[in-house]
C-alpha cells in the first residue's frame, strides 16, 4: 500500500506531459497563424498582379498570358 502511495505521489507530482501539452498547443497556434499569414500574403500578391495586368490591357500597353505562372 506504500508503495502504491507513492507511485501515486509521484505521478501526481510529475508535471512533464502537461507541460508537453502546452507546447504542443502553442506550436500549433505558431503553425495556423504562420499557415495563415502565408495565405494571406498569397492572396495579396495574386491581387496585385492581377490589378497590373487589367491596367495593362486596358492601357494597350502589354497582355497578361491566362494561367502564366501557374
Amino acid at each position: 500500500m506504500k508503495k502504491l502511495l507513492s507511485v501515486y505521489k509521484q505521478f501526481a507530482a510529475d508535471e512533464n506531459g502537461a507541460a508537453m501539452v502546452e507546447y504542443s498547443i502553442l506550436i500549433g497556434i505558431i503553425a495556423v497563424a504562420a499557415i495563415g499569414f502565408i495565405i494571406g500574403i498569397g492572396m495579396w500578391v495574386t491581387g496585385r498582379f492581377s490589378g497590373l495586368c487589367a491596367a495593362m490591357q486596358a492601357s494597350n500597353v502589354g497582355t497578361c498570358a491566362t494561367g502564366a505562372g501557374s
